[in-house]
């Protein structure tokens, strides 16, 4: 495993749809799968999609439950246990939510968004088989965000004009 180059705004790989997953049973896919999970963990975030990583491949790994020991004393971690969701695409929304989100992507700056508490998404998994999940709460909108990213979209795109521009302008503060 290793852990990958984050991408991060204005890398054009973020603003384009993905490609979908065509190649299941692969050594290729797999080790993409492993060095993604590893690469989030490391970030640590809950979620990335592929194009996060600059591979433009319709696949995201999802782990809202993992939490970073609370004290550096401390060496053991939740069991990390992630989500593959390769070709996802959301069927159904319901209980509309206001949610703080951040990105590793956009590092440093969050932004309040519409969600979405429940969702049901159809996704596949590393060997093709296909597969339909009711999510509700950080998983329905860990869903939605890595969902976006592989249409092409970031959290920003859901806010207002004046919010975008203020979370750009922090996000450009955080680059110098």
């Amino acid at each position: 495993m290793a852990v990958l180059k984050i991408v991060t705004l204005p890398h054009p790989v973020l603003k384009e749809k993905t490609k979908p997953v065509t190649a299941f049973n692969d050594a290729k896919l797999n080790q993409l799968i492993s060095d993604m999970a590893e690469t989030m963990y490391d970030a640590p975030g809950v979620g990335l999609a592929a194009n996060q990583v600059g591979i433009s491949l319709s696949l995201a790994v999802i782990d809202v439950e993992w939490k970073e020991p609370l004290e550096k004393k401390h060496t053991k971690t939740a069991p990390k246990s992630y989500k593959i969701f390769i070709n996802p695409e959301v069927l159904e929304k319901s209980g509309p939510i206001e949610f703080e989100e951040g990105c590793l992507s956009l590092p440093a700056v969050t932004g309040v968004t519409k969600r979405y508490n429940q969702v049901t998404v159809k996704y596949q998994d590393p060997s093709g088989k296909s597969h339909t999940l009711k999510a509700e709460g950080i998983l329905a909108v860990a869903l939605q965000h890595e969902t976006d990213h592989l249409n092409g979209k970031l959290y920003i795109d859901h806010l207002g004009p004046l919010k975008r521009d203020l979370v750009l302008k922090r996000y450009k503060k955080t680059r110098r």
